[in-house]
């Protein structure tokens, strides 16, 4: 399959899945709020499929988080029923099992920020940039960290200027007063491990070749 195909595969499995979320989200005005940064993210591969096409690999780690993010504008991230399903699939409620006081798929969702979208930011840096060896690997991190705290400032931005049920529900911070500096903590935790990954996995492929 080429790239051209499999990029128009996960388009076309995207908007699918994206209307079906979007018929009847819990919270309208959040839903849309949410997706923002989703029609923008979709806009930018449009325009540059041609200019600057990604790997099969990169399109479908980004379509896997964009995927994940839909979910969480459907319900608001702070009441993805999660738990509901993973106790109607295993008989036992996952939140008790770990002890979780609070709805933790916003945390998931950072979490895979660093670890789905750090491998397509390396790529873009390579092919742009030709940055090689250490910074190949950095500056990935660098920008998941630095894309982690924009979209926090976002987040209280967008709070403060909608104020209310649809601020807090933008927020989620459902009550932690240092939900920001774990969200930022775990996005940057999520691109370690990617770019740990990449680069023992290339020093490994480097070494197969050489024997």
């Amino acid at each position: 399959m080429t790239q051209r195909t499999w990029f128009l595969l996960l388009l076309g499995i995207f908007l699918v899945w994206a209307v079906a979320l979007g018929i009847a989200p819990l919270y309208r005005a959040d839903w849309m709020l949410e997706n923002v940064l989703t029609v923008a993210a979709l806009i930018l591969l449009l325009s540059t499929r041609k200019s600057l096409p990604l790997s099969r690999l990169s399109y479908t780690l980004i379509f896997s988080f964009l995927c994940l993010h839909e979910v969480g504008s459907h319900y608001t991230y702070a009441e993805v029923p999660y738990d509901r399903w993973w106790r109607a699939a295993f008989g036992y409620s996952l939140n008790e099992a770990l002890e979780f006081e609070r709805n933790h798929f916003d945390r998931l969702v950072h979490f895979l920020h660093g670890l789905l979208l750090a491998y397509p930011l390396r790529e873009l840096f390579i092919r742009v940039a030709w940055v090689k060896g250490f910074w190949s690997y950095f500056l990935p991190l660098d920008v998941t960290m630095s894309t982690a705290m924009l979209y926090e400032l976002v987040e209280w931005l967008a709070a403060e200027a909608f104020g209310g049920e649809l601020g807090m529900a933008y927020l989620g911070t459902q009550g932690d007063v240092w939900d920001a500096h774990k969200d930022m903590l775990l996005a940057s935790v999520g691109a370690l491990l990617a770019m740990g990954i990449t680069a023992g996995l290339n020093l490994w492929l480097q070494r197969e070749k050489d024997e």
